[in-house]
């Protein structure tokens, strides 16, 4: 049943989120190293970039999942409704 509040309420799977960005981290810098060797450095830089987005993920993803179980919920946590915010 749809409540017309999905995206406030949908939560992120942190865990796959987790190792999904440690792989790319592991990739990316593993290219920026083989770029910077075959003196590729267009390339080098595109791999840079992505393993700092991959990083900032990862970091994003470190927090949210130190922050509890309200945020990383298992299936034996329902779903629940956000804080209301009288403005």
């Amino acid at each position: 049943m749809r409540s017309g509040n999905e995206p406030a309420t949908a939560r992120s799977p942190l865990r796959l989120r987790f190792w999904l960005s440690l792989w790319g981290l592991i990739w990316a810098a593993a290219g920026t190293a083989a770029f910077s060797l075959a003196a590729r450095p267009g390339w080098a830089a595109v791999c840079g970039a992505l393993a700092l987005l991959a990083a900032a993920d990862l970091a994003v993803v470190v927090h949210r999942i130190h922050q509890g179980p309200h945020y990383q919920p298992g299936p034996d946590i329902p779903p629940y409704e956000p804080p209301r915010s009288e403005r």
